[in-house]
């Protein structure tokens, strides 16, 4: 049996193991952090005390989605594999590789007080060097820096982590030190080279209507890069404290490949099921929130702001939560993007998840929304408040767009793009609200 030591930040919290004779893993707290003050799960379904009448293979199935879940997808898995000749079904070791840098708080390493002085050294990386990178990606993967893969980071999109001091860009190594910021180039398609422009545009503009937002730079090295500073990170004096938070996938015990609603597509077989991460489970999830009420309302708004600037991949990976010892809470939004701004035909404008049983925009009917206020937990009226104030916002913010854009020297025409976009899905949703205000006003009388 394989196992090893699971931290949180540098507080050693439990222990995973893999059995396999019978392909069965484990995770087990050790007694020192149940038992201390201020104690808390690494997600709801993995709780401090284990369920009495749990299953081995029940409690098998959680653990190994929540880890899965903290590993890169799509090619960057298929580089960690080769690279270090991992099968990608092998949870434990590519934990082994990756784990000692992970979204939130947890990690797989040395005791912080055994690590050697020179492990915890800053390696400059310098725009030249970068932008060589970025320009070589075809013939050396974009995460594998000094013969080390430094992707550790769930999702499909090119990144590297890296700790951010005086306007210097960092890979770092060592328990004590932690990245700081996250890096994205422009994808190698070419059909998708707007990306970093489009998701600073959508990010800054969510930050002007007071949607909690990831903070983000857009950098050109000239290339252009987008600089995602991580909110799962506090810089304190001597170190970089990990703080822990959770995806969707991981709070509600799915795996990544059920981060869409529609988790086997939309063909006519199979568009009916609906068992991946979906509204109403995110919105019951938020009943044990801290603070129930402002969480349903944060999600509202970050569903709405989806619908707004058609960001058809809005899905369970993207939408995260802090978890600590008073309880669980969303965490800033990211990965926010104008799908169909960035002219792509291959991109799928189908939403991730349903509003109702609306996966379009212009598929959205009354009644839709109505079910989706249900689904909130929400009062009806509430809910179409929150539509009707966010479109004003957003049109009101418009002017302020282009002014960012010249400052940040972005072409105008993908910010035209990102603004009729949202303009046209303003208008479809304007509607209905006229409607539904006029039903009420004929219901009353």
């Amino acid at each position: 049996m394989l196992s090893f030591t699971i931290y949180l930040d540098l507080e050693p919290i439990g222990l995973l193991s893999h059995d396999s004779g019978n392909n069965l893993f484990a995770f087990e707290y050790h007694q020192e952090w149940t038992h201390q003050e201020g104690a808390y799960p690494i997600c709801p379904l993995i709780p401090l005390l284990a369920p009495e009448h749990e299953s081995r293979e029940k409690h098998s199935a959680i653990v190994r989605q929540f880890f899965e879940n903290l590993l890169p997808e799509g090619s960057a898995l298929d580089q960690v594999s080769i690279f270090h000749q991992i099968s990608k079904s092998n949870l434990m070791g590519l934990m082994l590789v990756l784990g000692a840098e992970t979204s939130g708080a947890l990690r797989i390493g040395t005791d912080p007080i055994q690590v050697p002085a020179s492990e915890l050294q800053l390696r400059l990386i310098t725009p030249a060097e970068l932008e060589n990178r970025i320009v070589q990606r075809q013939e050396i993967p974009f995460t594998v820096w000094d013969g080390k893969v430094r992707l550790s980071i769930a999702g499909f999109q090119d990144k590297i982590a890296i700790y951010k001091k005086n306007d210097q860009w960092y890979l770092v190594d060592g328990p004590e030190l932690a990245s700081t910021w996250i890096v994205k180039p422009t994808p190698e398609r070419k059909t998708l080279k707007s990306l970093p422009e489009n998701e600073f545009i959508c990010m800054s503009l969510a930050k002007l209507i007071d949607i909690p937002v990831a903070t983000v730079e857009l950098v050109r090295i000239p290339s252009p890069v987008l600089l995602v500073k991580r909110f799962d990170r506090k810089e304190l004096t001597t170190r970089v404290k990990r703080l822990h938070i959770i995806d969707a996938c991981q709070a509600l015990g799915r795996s990544s490949s059920m981060k869409y609603e529609r988790p086997y597509g939309h063909s006519r077989d199979v568009k009916d099921i609906r068992d991946g991460v979906n509204y109403c489970d995110l919105f019951d999830l938020m009943k044990n929130a801290i603070q129930p009420i402002k969480d349903r309302l944060q999600l509202l708004r970050w569903a709405i702001y989806q619908i707004y600037i058609g960001n058809s991949d809005a899905h369970g990976k993207n939408i995260s939560f802090f978890m600590n010892e008073k309880g669980i809470s969303m965490a800033p939004a990211y990965d926010l993007v104008c799908i169909p701004a960035l002219g792509d035909s291959t991109l799928s404008h189908t939403f991730s998840m349903a509003i109702g049983d609306a996966f379009r925009v212009e598929d959205i009917t009354i009644e839709d929304i109505r079910e989706f206020a249900i689904q909130s937990g929400l009062a009806q009226k509430v809910v179409f408040q929150e539509f009707s104030k966010m479109g004003k916002k957003l049109l009101e913010k418009f002017s302020g767009l282009e002014e960012l854009a010249n400052h940040e020297q972005i072409d105008l025409k993908i910010v035209h793009s990102i603004q009729i976009e949202i303009q046209k899905n303003i208008y479809i949703i304007t509607k209905l609200l006229e409607i539904n205000h006029r039903l009420n006003i004929y219901l009353v009388n």
